[in-house]
């Protein structure tokens, strides 16, 4: 069993690099970002009560996060393993793990200045039918505002992507989650990765990391 955890600010490519382990490893990604934004959708009752902090890009409460990972976690394709995304985000939620008898085998901390952070955010566009993710610098459609996938227009940026709410959301992260590089460090389980530069190379720098 491989249980392996991303940790990252927003737009430090953790979900890009979280596809190439669950490749390398054969585990699913578990993104919280992805649970929060089905749950919302879909409007299960966590989903509701999740909904109002989502729309004004506030941080849901752990013990919904919490909930919508033990329920994921069970499901049969992580009988083998898999690799949070975006949780733990708070010493509650990785209390929670413990009481879960979670042991995590590695967490991967990818590290990023601001500026880029901002760059990165600030250009991501996605699609309202399909939710194909694109960039306007690095992975721009084919056409200008249109999907490429399903040939929807235009294409939309997301509420907690804009320059204001993207400060918020770094000012959050550094208050709530970097504690968690002290804590798993001392568990030493932390392994810290340069997150700028090629994808690919990003990936080598993880997979040497992992001894992989």
């Amino acid at each position: 069993m491989k249980r392996l955890m991303m940790l990252g600010p927003p737009g430090a490519g953790k979900g890009t690099q979280a596809q190439k382990l669950v490749e390398a490893f054969e585990i699913p990604q578990i993104s919280t970002g992805d649970l929060l934004r089905a749950a919302k959708r879909n409007g299960t009752e966590l989903g509701k009560q999740a909904a109002p902090f989502m729309d004004n890009g506030k941080l849901v409460p752990d013990a919904l996060v919490i909930g919508m990972v033990k329920e994921r976690i069970t499901l049969p394709d992580a009988k083998n393993g898999y690799i949070f995304d975006g949780f733990p985000r708070t010493r509650t939620q990785s209390e929670a793990l413990d009481e879960m008898d979670v042991v995590l085998d590695h967490v991967i901390s990818i590290e990023v200045s601001e500026p880029e952070l901002i760059r990165r955010l600030a250009g991501r566009r996605s699609c309202k039918e399909c939710k194909a993710v694109y960039h306007l610098e690095f992975a721009p459609p084919t056409k200008a505002d249109t999907c490429d996938k399903c040939g929807c227009s235009p294409l939309i940026q997301r509420s907690d992507d804009q320059p204001a709410k993207i400060k918020q959301r770094l000012i959050e992260y550094a208050a709530e989650t970097s504690p968690l590089i002290e804590f798993y460090q001392g568990k030493g389980i932390l392994v810290q990765i340069d997150g700028e530069g090629d994808p690919k190379e990003i990936k080598k720098r993880i997979q040497s990391a992992l001894g992989t």
